[in-house]
């Protein structure tokens, strides 16, 4: 079949790496594409996502980034009858708006961070008080996954007030969760589910969780990260009632559902839910995938999608991203990237790359996601790293830590 991909960032390269290699895909095509993107798949330069699906006869389209959802490109495909994953803008707004997430949330008994929503910065500077130290501060709506601040002290929280209203007029206030982070994302056709295996996030910029918040640094995909157990935990307290909530309030939730997890010594919290594939967890995810991925999103965009688990490599990967100069601030953009024909091992997602003059040079603040494997999580890790250390461009900067925290986890359990 014809499958056009929406999206330019590493999330869209990954999956169109991974549906590249499946006998089920006849063309490919990519909206607007990247650079790396362009050697597996045809980039068409529009965002004008109908025009390209009906250009290219596709027939599956799958969306990659979370403003063309909350601005209603499924509403508008399924108008025209035309099969695309992704939910439609309304039930995105478990992402569009925390507000909004938490409340579902509550009516659905699912756990998560106790929290006050406000509406100007007086209420929020009322509704401090009611929290711990240190405390959670999200911007309500799509933020690139930098509209988070973690305040510890109430001057801080004072500051991150007026920072995150610049961003909207909502704001959501939460207390700190203590535990392991995790990245929970599954397949839905508004009723079946099909999950991917759990990964975990590094959302701020240095090492040691230290740092401004990020659209994230890297992530790294285990097949121990939860246990059996705990993952049908997930699935029983957070996603299946998810979905049958959206279902009962006449939303159904089709496409793929993140869910952003704190597991605390009291379970399973949902810290934030996004209404598609995490970036950089899609690079491993896709990495690390050994079944066949065009089947599963097809019989999700026909609501016919088959919950049999889907099989992964033995080996971990790991994905460490390559960020230009003052991301996650102001950006600098136009430095030449060199090394990457000297990259044998990994696999390297574009992110923020464009041709200048025929020079390869960044465009954006996450420019590359080298994703590489190994038989352990320190093999992955190391021979990650190797490669990261074969690129260069000016300003270059990277965590130095990605999948640190599984060695240590897992070392203390033994």
């Amino acid at each position: 079949m014809n499958i056009l991909v929406v999206g330019s960032g590493g999330r869209e390269h990954a999956l169109c790496w991974k549906l590249a290699q499946s006998p089920k895909t006849s063309k490919l095509y990519a909206a607007p594409g990247n650079p790396g993107i362009a050697e597996v798949a045809t980039c068409l330069a529009t965002t004008d996502y109908l025009a390209a699906a009906d250009s290219t006869g596709a027939d599956l389209t799958i969306v990659g980034p979370e403003a063309p959802l909350a601005a209603g490109i499924v509403d508008r495909f399924r108008a025209r009858g035309l099969r695309i994953v992704g939910p439609t803008a309304t039930a995105a707004r478990l992402e569009s708006s925390k507000a909004f997430a938490k409340e579902l949330m509550l009516r659905a008994g699912i756990p998560t961070a106790r929290f006050a929503a406000v509406n100007s910065a007086d209420e929020a500077r009322k509704a401090l008080p009611e929290f711990d130290l240190p405390v959670v501060l999200k911007a309500d709506g799509l933020a690139a996954g930098k509209g988070v601040i973690i305040a510890n002290t109430r001057e801080d929280a004072t500051r991150a007030i007026n920072e995150l209203m610049t961003l909207g007029s909502n704001l959501v206030i939460e207390e700190f969760l203590i535990g392991e982070e995790v990245s929970f994302i599954v397949l839905s056709d508004g009723v079946n589910v099909l999950a991917l295996e759990p990964t975990q996030d590094h959302k701020t910029v240095h090492a040691g969780d230290q740092g401004p918040n990020t659209g994230g640094m890297g992530a790294y995909c285990d097949g121990r990260i939860l246990d059996p157990f705990r993952q049908e935990l997930v699935m029983a307290q957070v996603i299946r009632p998810a979905i049958a909530q959206m279902r009962s309030e006449g939303m159904p939730y089709t496409g793929f559902l993140y869910a952003g997890l704190m597991m605390t010594a009291e379970g399973p919290k949902v810290v934030e839910f996004n209404a598609r594939l995490g970036d950089p967890e899609a690079q491993v995810l896709m990495h690390r995938m050994a079944s066949d991925f065009v089947e599963p999103l097809f019989a999700a965009a026909h609501e016919d999608l088959d919950e049999t688990p889907l099989d992964w490599k033995a080996d971990p990967s790991v994905c460490v991203v390559l960020a230009a100069a003052g991301y996650p601030g102001s950006v600098r953009t136009g430095d030449a990237i060199t090394g990457l024909d000297q990259v044998h091992g990994a696999s390297v997602f574009h992110a923020g790359t464009k041709w200048t003059d025929n020079v390869l040079t960044t465009s954006g603040g996450r420019v590359l996601g080298v994703t590489s494997t190994g038989s352990t999580l320190e093999l992955a890790i190391k021979n990650t790293y190797d490669d990261v250390r074969k690129i260069h461009f000016d300003g270059m900067h990277y965590r130095q830590d990605i999948g640190q925290k599984g060695l240590k986890r897992w070392w203390i359990s033994r």
